[in-house]
């Protein structure tokens, strides 16, 4: 077989041969040949199975109150302490000149006298204060605490300029104290409010700086012992003290009682001062205060002492004539009134001594070159001599007689607005006697208006107008009107 027909027949076999005709569905088909797989990549070993445990429940407490003393101002000591005080700016204007910002019983300055007939605006923050009270832990029932207050109306240097007296003034202590509380009785050691008068309880409420004319107004160092029963519906205390003596050469301590009833039920909304707001007890006070003086004899070189003894009766009150509570004092008027009578007790007032001075001491014959003189020991207004009227004097030592009375009230038209009223008068039954007609007054008249608005807690004003007024021995009138505006903040 040729070639060529060996060709054909393949061909005519391929053509007719099942395996190149149309592909049968129903046949599995040959897989063609695939790229080949690349190699798997080796894989990071399966982590062992870790069972979670839900953690316990946790009871979250809610935060505890802060202790009361915890809303203190931040002030930080060994033991529990409080700052308090003011910063107050006085504006003061007088018809008459000679007034400090404090008038107390100051002598007006006459009338047809350059003083008397012109007046004088003041500027000032003396009146400022600053206090601080601590309390240490009681240890066998007693209560141990200090006080210590302070503020800027120190007596300054004489012949100071001005702005030395006004712009850097003296601070001087106001208290300084212990006290021990105990179950029997009560203790207070060093400078406090005096126990003749209850001070500072029954004190009125002005803008003007106190003690104001008529106002039993002072403090001293003392050792008083007190104790305040309590009654429920009426308490009572009963104190006495030993005061510094009247006089630094006395051997002999001034002393102080008193009892003091009050109505712990009845209240009354009361400012004593400016600043000091409270809710006290309705109460009435009586309280005496007894003294010794021994001065040298009437005499250029002396050689004894005299004695002679002073003496005063204070009676005073607090009335809330519309009682207050601490939550509500709208329309509260409350009224406070003060009686003393006594002799040789000018320095429990502010600033006065009436003008009276000791007689002129006899001179020899013939009469020295350098006039003989008396060197006083006592502060001024308290006890005198007079000579009788003999070439050799005869004095005799003479406390000198003041009666006073001071009333207020304060009516509170609301949380913020308050007004205050008060009238005093003060008389004496042997200044007279003591010194020159035109230098002496034995007569005093003083009243006040006052208009209060706090702004905020902190913040207070007050606005005043009063009028002094008082009576020479040659029966001259001296009147001074001063109107003040204060600023404070209370602390």
């Amino acid at each position: 077989m040729s070639k060529r027909t060996r060709l054909v027949s393949l061909l005519v076999l391929a053509i007719g041969s099942p395996a190149l005709a149309q592909p049968d569905p129903n046949q599995t088909q040959p897989t063609p040949p695939t790229e080949p797989t690349p190699p798997t990549p080796p894989t990071e070993p399966t982590p062992p199975t870790v069972e979670v445990v839900a953690p316990p429940a946790v009871t979250v407490e809610p935060p505890k109150k802060p202790d009361k003393k915890d809303d203190k101002p931040p002030v930080h000591a060994k033991w529990d302490a409080t700052l308090y005080g003011f910063a107050e700016l006085d504006i003061i204007n007088d018809s008459t000149q000679g007034f400090g910002e404090l008038a107390g019983g100051s002598a007006i300055a006459r009338p047809n006298t350059y003083a008397g007939d012109h007046g004088q605006t003041t500027y000032t923050t003396r009146n400022s204060r600053i206090g601080f009270k601590v309390a240490a832990p009681e240890v066998n029932q007693i209560k141990p605490s200090a006080q210590l207050e302070m503020d800027f109306l120190g007596n300054q240097p004489p012949g100071i300029s001005e702005a030395s007296l006004y712009q850097n003034p003296t601070f001087r202590v106001r208290h300084m104290n212990v006290k021990l509380e105990t179950p029997v009785v009560d203790i207070l050691a060093g400078q406090y409010w005096g126990l003749f008068g209850w001070q500072s309880t029954f004190h009125p409420n002005t803008v003007a700086i106190q003690g104001v004319p008529g106002q039993i107004y002072s403090r001293a160092p003392q050792l008083r012992v007190s104790k305040t029963i309590k009654g429920g519906d009426v308490d009572v205390e009963v104190a006495v003290a030993a005061v510094r003596p009247v006089e630094r050469a006395s051997q002999t301590p001034d002393g102080q009682a008193g009892v003091r009833v009050m109505l712990p039920k009845l209240k009354a909304w009361h400012t004593g001062g400016s600043t000091g707001t409270s809710l006290d007890s309705a109460a009435i006070g009586v309280s005496v205060l007894g003294r010794r003086f021994t001065p040298p004899e009437f005499s250029a070189t002396p050689g004894k002492q005299v004695s002679k003894n002073g003496y005063g009766v204070s009676i005073d009150a607090l009335i809330p004539v519309i009682p207050a509570t601490k939550e509500n004092h709208d329309g509260a008027l409350t009224l406070t009134g003060s009686f003393v009578y006594g002799a040789g007790i000018a320095d429990q007032y502010s600033g006065f001594n009436g003008g009276v001075g000791n007689d002129a001491l006899p001179q020899p014959v013939p009469a020295p070159m350098t006039p003989q003189t008396y060197t006083a020991v006592l502060d001024g207004g308290l006890a005198l001599y007079k000579c009788d009227g003999t070439p050799m004097c005869n004095a005799t030592l003479h406390p000198i007689q003041w009666t006073s009375f001071i009333v207020g009230g304060q009516y509170y038209i609301n949380k913020m607005v308050w007004v205050a009223a008060n009238y005093s008068h003060m008389s004496s039954g042997n200044a007279h006697l003591f010194g020159g007609p035109t230098k002496v007054f034995d007569t005093s008249n003083w009243a006040d208006g006052n208009l209060f608005v706090d702004l905020t807690p902190a913040v207070r004003l007050g606005a005043e107008f009063s009028w002094f007024n008082q009576t020479y021995v040659d029966t001259t009138d001296a009147t001074d009107y001063r109107g003040q505006f204060s600023a404070f903040f209370i602390f």
